[in-house]
């Protein structure tokens, strides 16, 4: 059976087209009560469903909201977007989703989709890239953003600010200062371990990777202590286990050697690269933190459940959902940046635990 439409329930009502869509779509020129009653009435008894994007330009706004993320499985964004989510229904507003594989050119057409659904703002959460393969990603998610901002969109940003964006209006950035909590997990990590350091960091060029293995390079060298090695893996988990096999294999080949090799201690630079170089470890009959410590960043839900307990560097991550998402008014009171838009800072704190005890503790 087809839906029923807007012409047949103004010739129920006996009304025009133009009065009957004042009514169901929320325009403010409405007519008087008995009409209105009239409208709804034949739209109830025909079953009639309002069209959400006629609506939404009868009121000049669409009630929703898009949320972009690179990997919704992954629990660092799903407990952004359950802040986003909260911030939404504080609005009275409905959450749209797009996950990608990461690149700005998936992001453009997420974008894209959700400016032809004239979304009131959208949310954009994940590490910006300045690699050369994304140049022309970048530009076109630029140009794709600034236009939706120049028709009256608003865009939340958490982390970086979107490279290459230059309207300045309708944006503001969630910034996480990366570099800094990394200097401190290296200094306090310093203080009890007395082995080397290596870092698993993502492909160089993705920023938020960058800033921490720059910050944690610098706590060590306010610590003392020399520059930790380098290893560039995949920015998940399954790249935190590739570094962490490698990794293994150095610590029982010192061990048959015999060569007395001085313990590691692995910094991740997020968690879900931790659990996987964890698990490597495992894999090889090591054990955490007796044969090596491990640490990593964010600080997830999923860590409630991981043993040993994971040292990390804790996030506000719902709140960095709730707070990239656009106020209703357009003004959010944050910083006006240099670099267009304005800043929303937040920061976090370091969460040391089992896995980079001591080995006399850990023995104990």
């Amino acid at each position: 059976m087809a839906a029923s439409t807007l012409t047949e329930v103004a010739r129920l009502a006996g009304v025009s087209p133009a009065t009957a869509s004042r009514v169901l779509n929320g325009s403010a020129r409405t007519p008087g009560p008995d009409i209105a009653e009239r409208v709804r009435k034949a739209a109830e008894s025909l079953g009639y469903i309002p069209n959400a994007q006629a609506q939404g330009l009868a009121k000049s706004s669409s009630g929703l909201i898009g949320l972009i993320v690179h990997d919704i499985a992954d629990p660092y964004f799903s407990a952004i977007a359950r802040g986003v989510q909260a911030a939404a229904r504080e609005q009275h507003k409905m959450l749209l989703l797009a996950t990608t594989g990461g690149t700005p050119e998936e992001e453009r057409a997420a974008v894209s989709a959700f400016a032809a659904r004239r979304t009131d703002s959208i949310v954009i959460a994940g590490s910006r890239s300045t690699r050369v393969q994304d140049q022309e990603g970048n530009a076109g998610l630029a140009a794709e953003l600034d236009r939706y901002c120049r028709n009256g969109g608003r865009v939340g940003v958490v982390g970086h600010p979107i490279v290459g964006a230059s309207e300045p209006e309708g944006y503001h950035v969630v910034r996480v200062p990366n570099g800094d909590l990394a200097a401190d997990l290296a200094r306090n990590l310093a203080r009890s371990h007395s082995g080397d350091f290596v870092i698993i960091g993502g492909p160089e060029g993705l920023l938020t990777s960058d800033d921490r293995v720059r910050g944690f390079q610098r706590g060590l060298e306010e610590a003392g202590l020399p520059q930790a090695e380098v290893l560039r893996a995949g920015f998940n988990r399954s790249g935190g286990y590739e570094a962490g096999l490698e990794l293994a294999g150095r610590i029982s080949s010192g061990r048959a050697a015999g060569s007395g090799a001085r313990r590691l201690c692995i910094f991740a630079v997020n968690d879900v690269m931790a659990i996987g170089a964890a698990a490597a470890v495992r894999s090889n009959g090591l054990r955490i933190p007796r044969d090596a410590s491990i640490a990593g960043f964010d600080d997830i839900e999923t860590l409630r459940d991981f043993r040993p307990a994971l040292s990390t560097v804790w996030l506000p991550l719902e709140e960095m959902g709730r707070l990239a998402v656009p106020s209703q008014a357009g003004g959010t009171g944050e910083n006006r940046q240099s670099d267009g838009g304005s800043s929303v800072p937040v920061t976090g704190k370091v969460m040391l635990r089992r896995s980079t005890e001591a080995v006399t503790e850990a023995a104990a």
